[in-house]
């Protein structure tokens, strides 16, 4: 454990090198000229060379790249070194794609790998997803998507005992995420970063570029919004394929997956699995909104020129406010039961009981083994080993009692504890 702390406001670029470049490139912005150019062709031209094949296997990609791009442009105010990585960031996901592409006609047969029940966290960040998909992650008939698979994919990892060395990927995803904390080091204080942790499947949509991945790193409203209202067929078709050839090679029992981009679009996700068993983790939208602010800025910091931290702070409170109102609207008109109801404070305050709880909802009971491999987790796991995330709602014009009022309708519906005010 470590008694620093951090918030947005430490992720202020640092590099002396990165620095100078950023000076040059806005001397040249003055003159008309913004480098890199962030256009679609100079994107998809670099996938390809990197992929080695120009097969992207649709075209779905093309309306959310000029989407994304173009709201870049107007909304993101980048930095040279923030376009350079902006672009880099996207045509590596293209890249993917056309790996996963290619792979799946090569090998045909993972299209028959049935993707079953899986496990789906679908709560607003900030709300114990993480911990959670790490505990039900614990069970050895499940499966998380880890981030050094979700990062590099292709070819998808094997069970064989012949070679007994870790994939080589393990340690190229560490040394990836190395350079971007010693970039940015308040990050790692703020959420859970490491090759073999679980990762969100967010991850998987951004084969298609239909994503809030995309949202926490770049300050993109206009792509925002034509996000909510997409079609997610693709994206699921993206993020399923994923998953059958990861599982060619590595069957499980079922998977364990989250991420909040499921509220956003739950009929799509319910229409591409509909055998999913979905868990819809609550908390205090205060802190949690808060929290998330501080996140994305912390993340945008580095590659933006604007230093007012409200436009995203309140980029991601609409965000979160329409998730929540459309996911009610969603349980509104469903059947009793289409998921599973739970608290954080539940989880904080007992996970293991808490994860039992789950799987007698589910018609299970969590295994011996399990149980302790959850324990072991929970008494090894390292407490702020990489410092602490402050947060304050006065950073942003916020104030917890006003938070509190304008979610007022959900944490009334669901019965959520406030965190931040005192009980009447």
């Amino acid at each position: 454990m470590t008694d620093i702390s951090y918030t947005w406001r430490d992720s202020e670029l640092q590099a002396k090198p990165l620095r100078a470049l950023n000076a040059v490139g806005a001397r040249l912005s003055r003159f008309g000229v913004d480098l890199p150019a962030l256009k679609p062709s100079s994107i998809v031209a670099a996938a390809v060379k990197a992929a080695g094949s120009s097969d992207l296997g649709s075209d779905s990609y093309k309306e959310p790249l000029e989407v994304f791009l173009a709201s870049c442009t107007a909304d993101a105010d980048l930095t040279t070194f923030g376009r350079i990585l902006t672009s880099k960031f996207i045509s590596a996901a293209l890249a993917n794609r056309i790996a996963l592409h290619k792979w799946s006609v090569d090998h045909p047969e993972v299209h028959q790998e049935r993707i079953e029940s899986p496990w789906v966290i679908v709560g607003l960040p900030r709300t114990g997803t993480s911990v959670l998909s790490m505990l039900l992650g614990l069970d050895p008939m499940a499966r998380p998507l880890l981030q050094w698979e979700a990062a590099h994919p292709i070819p998808p990892p094997t069970l064989s005992l012949e070679d007994a060395d870790p994939d080589p990927r393990i340690a190229q995803t560490t040394k990836e995420m190395d350079g971007l904390m010693k970039l940015n080091p308040p990050l790692r204080a703020m959420h859970p970063f490491g090759a073999t942790l679980a990762q969100e499947c967010v991850s998987l949509f951004l084969f298609d570029l239909r994503t809030l991945a995309l949202e926490i790193t770049v300050h993109v409203p206009t792509y925002a919004r034509w996000l909510e209202q997409a079609d997610m067929t693709s994206a699921y078709a993206q993020h399923r394929l994923a998953l059958q050839t990861l599982q060619s090679r590595q069957p499980t029992e079922r998977w364990i997956l989250k991420t909040p981009n499921h509220l956003w679009h739950l009929e799509a996700l319910l229409a591409a699995y509909p055998d999913a068993r979905i868990i819809w983790t609550h908390r205090d939208p205060a802190p949690v909104v808060t929290s998330l602010a501080s996140l994305a800025n912390a993340g945008q910091r580095p590659l933006t020129w604007r230093s007012d931290p409200r436009p995203t702070a309140n980029e991601w409170k609409r965000k979160c406010r329409f998730a929540l109102e459309s996911a009610v609207a969603f349980d509104e008109k469903s059947e009793e039961g289409w998921c599973q109801h739970l608290h954080y404070d539940d989880l904080m305050a007992d996970p293991l009981e808490t994860v039992r709880q789950l799987y007698r909802r589910f018609g299970s009971e969590v295994s011996d083994l399990h149980a302790r491999r959850i324990e072991t987790f929970l008494t090894h796991r390292p407490k702020d080993a990489f410092g602490t995330h402050r947060y304050d709602p006065a950073d942003f014009d916020w104030t917890y009692a006003g938070l509190a009022e304008e979610f007022s309708d959900y944490t009334a519906r669901y019965h959520v504890r406030s965190e931040t005010l005192a009980p009447a």
